[in-house]
Formats: structure tokens, C-alpha cells, sequence
């Protein structure tokens, strides 16, 4: 069995679906995952280097929730490149992200404090995203016809 049409295939699927410039949805909603990310990651960083290097209560802990906090930067980070490069994969992992970045914020909203801050920027991108991601535009600049889904 001859592997040339799994690698056609799979070339076209990571092909930009629309070969015109990037429409200023899809930047800023790639921006706004990337962000989310980069956030993530640096969370993540954070809580590892004070579980190793801090006093905390249960370093092991400490040290597994920042590794796990960093595993889940992963899927934003690579959503917002998918969605730069106009991947039409990419708009289900960022979507996903979006929806689980909600109720996150408002956890943090009813922390208080500084923390509110936090949970309505969160908030905040978290529904402008949704909002840039179900647009027609964006839909179809990703190469998904908005008409045929249900």
C-alpha cells in the first residue's frame, strides 16, 4: 500500500485553506490564545520554580501542578499558531480552551482582590475570542463553510 495519498493528505490538511492575507479576526484571536499561553506557561514556570526553590507545603505537589500547568499551556499556544497559519484544526482547540478559561475567571473573580482583576481580563479575552472564532469571516477564512455546520 502506497503511503503518497496518507502524505497528499496530510499536506493538505496543514495547507492554508485560503491563500489571501490573514483577516484581523484571526489575528487577534490568535494573539489574544497565544496570550492565554504564554500566561499559562509562565504560571506554570512560576509554581514549578517556587515548589523546587520555595517552602511550600507539599513540594511534590507544588512541582506536579506547575509540570501540569505547563503541559496545559501546550494546547493554546499551539491552537494560536494553527490559528495564525489559518490551520482549520486549530479553531476547536482554541474554542475549548475559551470555554474552559470561563469558568476559571469567574473562580478567580470570587477569590477577590487582585485576583479579580485577573478573572475579568481572563473573562474578558476569553469571550472576545469566542466571539472572533464563530464569526463568519473567521469561520470561513479557516476553510469551514458556516452553512454546513449544524
Amino acid at each position: 500500500m502506497s503511503s503518497q495519498p496518507k502524505q497528499s493528505a496530510r499536506r493538505a490538511a496543514e495547507a492554508p485553506t485560503t491563500p489571501g492575507p490573514r483577516p484581523a479576526r484571526i489575528t487577534a484571536a490568535a494573539a489574544l490564545t497565544g496570550v492565554e499561553g504564554l500566561a499559562l506557561a509562565a504560571l506554570g514556570a512560576y509554581m514549578l520554580v517556587m515548589g523546587l526553590t520555595g517552602a511550600p507545603d507539599s513540594p511534590q505537589q507544588a512541582e506536579m501542578g506547575g509540570l501540569t500547568v505547563l503541559a496545559l499551556a501546550v494546547l493554546p499556544l499551539v491552537a494560536a499558531r494553527g490559528l495564525w497559519l489559518l490551520r482549520r484544526w486549530s479553531r476547536g482547540p482554541s474554542l475549548i480552551t475559551q470555554i474552559v478559561a470561563l469558568p476559571i475567571a469567574w473562580t478567580l473573580i470570587k477569590g477577590g482582590g487582585a485576583l479579580i482583576a485577573a478573572g475579568a481580563a481572563l473573562a474578558a479575552a476569553a469571550v472576545v475570542v469566542l466571539a472572533l472564532l464563530v464569526n463568519p469571516t473567521a469561520t470561513m477564512a479557516l476553510g469551514i463553510d458556516p452553512r454546513e455546520t449544524p
